[in-house]
């Protein structure tokens, strides 16, 4: 497995290679989510890429850019396992300048949500994740639906600028208990921990009600019954095209909570 640590050297690396390229952009940290976006890239590609760099550029001030988690030799033995062909861990000075060409997250589905209440968070993803493209050039780069706003931003950046390359979704993988993966997870105690599975288990209630109440207003009060956060900041119910709606759409549905649990920020979603 090839350790590429500037983007010329992956650039140069990338040039050599004839076939298929599956990317997996992550933070480290990894976890059986990134490893299942890893084996699908494995089993889908004649070449896996996994970058691992923890974007400042996303991180608003007062956020965990700092305390993070990062596990780089623990990622690199992770990603050599999962048969992973290069890990491409470039530093922040190769990465940005300081007068930057910058990408804009669109006015609209760039600012609700997540990028409501991060403001600027999708310009930073949105920037590195251009970059990454450019320096790896895949066939095919896999994102989890975990993310699903990034997911679809990412997606439209795609359309926007003409990239070759198609999107791929994971899904949302969990712990046994419930709880979505999240590199996030390990600032949670034990009872904050056990405090969290509230999130999936409204996001279940949710879809089994979905069922046979088409009302999301009706829905999302059913929900708030079964969370015990200690700051709810948003349960939205949105289209594919994250458009929100009235009424639940079967198969055109995802339903999304973002949430404190102490100090942590845990979001969660349910595509119905």
């Amino acid at each position: 497995m090839k350790i590429l640590t500037s983007p010329q050297t992956a650039k140069e690396y990338r040039k050599k290679l004839k076939g298929s390229i599956g990317f997996v952009p992550t933070m480290g940290a990894l976890h059986e989510g990134h490893l299942s976006l890893i084996k699908k890239a494995r089993e889908e590609n004649d070449y896996v890429i996994v970058s691992i760099f923890v974007n400042p550029t996303q991180f608003l001030p007062g956020e965990d850019f700092n305390k993070y988690p990062r596990r780089l030799e623990a990622d690199f033995e992770i990603c050599k396992r999962a048969g992973v062909d290069a890990v491409f861990t470039p530093n922040a000075k190769d990465m940005y300048i300081n007068d930057e060409v910058l990408i804009k997250a669109p006015k609209i589905k760039g600012y609700i949500l997540e990028g409501f209440f991060r403001p600027g968070h999708f310009d930073g993803v949105l920037q590195v994740v251009n970059k990454l493209f450019n320096i790896i050039r895949p066939t095919r780069a896999y994102f989890g639906k975990k993310d699903a706003q990034q997911l679809y931003l990412i997606k439209q950046m795609v359309n926007n600028f003409f990239f070759d390359i198609e999107i791929v979704e994971g899904e949302t993988i969990r712990e046994k208990d419930g709880l979505a993966l999240s590199s996030r997870n390990i600032y949670l105690n034990e009872n904050e921990r056990i405090r969290a599975l509230s999130i999936s288990k409204a996001l279940k209630r949710a879809a089994k009600l979905s069922l046979s109440i088409k009302d999301v207003e009706k829905i999302k009060k059913e929900m708030i019954k079964i969370l015990d956060v200690d700051e709810l900041q948003y349960i939205v119910f949105v289209d594919r095209n994250f458009n929100y709606i009235k009424e639940i759409q079967p198969n055109n549905t995802i339903i999304l909570i973002a949430a404190y649990i102490g100090n942590t920020r845990l979001i969660d979603n349910i595509w119905i």
